[in-house]
Parts: structure tokens; sequence; C-alpha cells
């Protein structure tokens, strides 16, 4: 189902919040805002905010680059998105895929996607890890980001034999998803994970203050990221700090942490924002107060760095949905400025018009660390491959891919503001224990009361 955003609502469908039957809804604007309204004739009517303010919404939708060319995995029999697996109507080949190798984790967040905790189920066994990457190959084939998460996937003893596992296979790029504090408390695990080929870390890093800690994860140990950071600089690990963000909270705190981020670069890859989604038992539809919308982080950035980094060097994905997530690629100047490489990738879904391949590849150089002799003057601002200090047009995008900081933001989908049009073009999918890959927002969803749509009943 959908429609044209041409002077009006666009069509699409959506679950109600209750009750998760799949009903009509419509993207509804109101001068630069946008909401999605829906309406289920038992439970009523649902309006949550999707974008606020500027950039225009209309400039920055576009249509999306059908490619998919992966078989599917299960038959379109009850419609999007209760067929997931893949099936048929899905859009996109997958460029993330996610491994949940524990239910176990050594905190209790609020925020927690999983709702994992010290009391869940077994760990599932490596030869079952072993299919899941099997799946994966026979499914997207290599040319594809296996991200190992949770849970917390360091309460794994055998974690660096999952990531040798995963290399020994083929997959050349591979990522722990993590809180960071075995990164910090241990101080040799750090390279033992890059000896079993880990390239990136996806770092849970929700801002500089203490207080912070306290109010998102029950207690305070910002300087535990920070220690955890330099580990895994110090052992070539590339590290993404991976912020939730939730208002009254570290909203204010966006500036701050990409500071930090230029700072610790080019240690420090990117900054990949993640606004707060309301999974769980929320028996009420959270105010739109509440709600963070890609506009806002991109204007909290700008206001926040002084317009270091400004709302217009930021451009939608190359590759999944374009009101999923936005993109910057930046590089310092010698004056103490930034460049912004603006239409260059450095989301988690780079340049679709080049391919997936391109897209994932492209990432991966990005999240790894650099080169071990860091670069002591940049001079990738300048125009020309001649510049002084940049021998060939090689040294020149060496330069760049070394300097390179990456800001990014992914708006996840909640029963509320759930968008079935943007779920077929998901293309981060998590391997269920049954070796189906199921989009990451439709894995996670909950109703109101808690019930899940996937998680637990695979």
């Amino acid at each position: 189902m959908g429609g044209c955003d041409c002077g009006g609502a666009f069509r699409t469908e959506s679950l109600c919040p209750h009750c998760l039957a799949r009903i009509p809804a419509v993207r509804e604007a109101n001068g630069d805002d946008v909401y999605l309204v829906k309406k289920c004739s038992e439970h009523g009517e649902f309006r949550t905010i999707i974008w606020r303010g500027g950039p225009q919404f209309q400039g920055w939708k576009r249509q999306p680059n059908v490619m998919r060319t992966s078989e599917s995995q299960t038959l379109a029999e009850r419609g999007c998105p209760f067929d997931c697996g893949i099936c048929p109507t899905h859009r996109k080949n997958a460029c993330t895929a996610v491994l949940e190798v524990t239910c176990r984790c050594n905190l209790r967040c609020p925020v927690c996607f999983a709702d994992a905790g010290s009391e869940a189920a077994s760990d599932p066994p490596l030869e079952e890890i072993a299919e899941w990457y099997r799946r994966v190959l026979r499914a997207y084939g290599s040319d594809i980001i296996i991200q190992l998460s949770g849970g917390e996937p360091t309460v794994r003893d055998d974690l660096p034999a999952i990531i040798e596992m995963g290399r020994s296979l083929g997959f050349p790029f591979i990522q722990v998803n993590t809180n960071g504090l075995r990164l910090a408390l241990e101080e040799d695990y750090a390279s033992a994970l890059r000896q079993a080929g880990a390239a990136s870390v996806f770092l849970q890093f929700d801002g500089t203050e203490d207080e912070i800690y306290r109010k998102l994860r029950g207690r305070a140990f910002y300087g535990e990221k920070r220690r955890a950071i330099e580990r895994c600089v110090e052992n070539g690990i590339g590290v993404v700090l991976v912020p939730t963000i939730v208002p009254g909270v570290n909203h204010h705190n966006i500036g701050a942490m990409i500071r930090l981020a230029l700072e610790l670069s080019p240690g420090v890859r990117g900054v990949h924002f993640q606004p707060v989604g309301y999974f769980g038992r929320c028996p009420d539809a959270p105010d739109n107060s509440r709600r963070l919308t890609l506009p806002d982080i991109m204007l909290a950035i700008e206001e926040q760095t002084d317009g270091l980094m400004r709302v217009g060097d930021f451009t939608p994905p190359g590759w999944e949905n374009t009101l999923c997530s936005f993109h910057g690629t930046f590089i310092p100047k010698p004056d103490g400025g930034l460049q912004a490489l603006t239409g260059h990738g450095g989301g988690c879904c780079g340049d679709a018009e080049s391919g997936d391949a391109h897209a994932v590849s492209f990432t991966a150089r990005q999240w790894s660390a650099p080169p071990a002799a860091k670069v002591s003057e940049c001079r990738c601002c300048e125009s020309s491959a001649n510049a002084p200090g940049v021998d060939s047009l090689d040294g020149f995008l060496e330069r760049v891919r070394t300097n390179m900081l990456s800001v990014s933001c992914m708006a996840f989908q909640d029963a509320w503001n759930l968008d079935l049009e943007r779920t077929k073009d998901c293309c981060i999918h998590v391997v269920a224990p049954d070796g189906r890959m199921i989009p990451f927002c439709l894995y996670n969803l909950t109703s109101a009361k808690g019930e899940r749509l996937y998680r637990e009943k695979l």
C-alpha cells in the first residue's frame, strides 16, 4: 500500500500498538512537521511525530532504489510484517547481519531493545552460531557487516573463538556491539579480540557526564568508557561511539560527544546517534515531546558544535529508506575547522549508486582502525591530489580515509511510529535462532503490553 507525498498525506500501513493488527496509516504534514496517523477499530487513533522542522521533509524524502538480489527464505502469505525471513516483498539486501550470541548481560538498562539480563536463557552453542554464519553466507555472501551482539557478547569467554569462526568462513569485517565494561576492566581483552579478527567495536556511549550513565544505565562509569576506548585504539580496533539519546537526559550533551570524538580521532572512527525508541511495557502512547526525530538531532549537532557541523552537511542514506537515518563525513582542516564531504557515504549504508558491496566496503574501511602510523598533518581539504605532502591520488585518498570521522543517526521504529514502507527497505537484519533474517525493528518490536512480534517466539 502506498501513495504520493505530493501536497497531502502519504498512505502506508502500520500496526496497532495494542493488538499488533495491521492497520492503514498516513504520513500527514502539519507545517514543517510530519506525523504518522493511524486508527485501529478497537483501540482508537494514534498520532506520532516522525519529522520535526527542517530540513524540509519533501526535499529529504525520495523513492528508495529497489535493488533486492537475494533469494527469499519465506513465502508472502499473511503480508508484511508477518512473513519475515526474508519474504518476497522485502526490497533490500542486508548490509548488516546481527548475531545475538547471548541473552545474558552485566547491566540492566531501561532503554535496552532486548531486555537482556543475568537470568536470561543459556547461550547458543558454537555449532548453532556456525550455522547462523552459513545462513548469512547463503543469503548474502560475505560482503556484509557481521555484528556480534546480545545481551552483552563479552560475557561469553569464547567470544574470540566466535570471531575467529566468522573470519575463517570468509567474513572480512566483524564488529562487536558492547557496553565496553570488560574491555575497560581486563587489560589484555582488547588484544584478544583484535588477534581473533575483530575490526571494530560498536561502543554503547551515552555521554561525557557520569550523571547521564546513572540515569540510563544505573551507575556512573564514564571513566570506564574512556578506558575501553583507549584499549581498543591501542590494539588497532576501530571505535564507533553509539549514544542512545533521551530527551531531558543527554540531548544537551550531543555536541560534547562529537567534540570528544574529534579529540580522540582517528582512533574513534564515528558517532552513531540513536534516538530512544519505546519498547517493552508502555501502556500509554509516549508523548510526542518525548520523541526525537532526525531533524531534531541534526539541529542539536549544529547548535551544540557552534556550526562546526551544520544541518546542510548531512544527507539521507544511500541504501536504506531515507526516513531511517542521516549521515555525514568530516575531515579536519589546518585552521581547526572541518571539511564536510557531503554525499560521500559514511553512514551505515554508504552510497547506493555503486551497489551494496561498495556501501559495505566503504563502511568497513571507515569503521576499522586507521593505519598504525597516524597522519601528523592532514591536507585532505585541499582540492587537488597535487597538494603539498600528497604524492598521488592514492595518497590523497588514504589521507581522507585515515582522518575521516563519520557522524550518523538511526531512527528506530517502535509500535507507535512503525511504517511498513520503511520496514520493507530495512537492511539491518537480525539472524533469529531458527536462522531466518528479520528486520531489526520488527525483531525488537513490542506491543504496549510488552508482547513481542518476533523476539522470543522463534
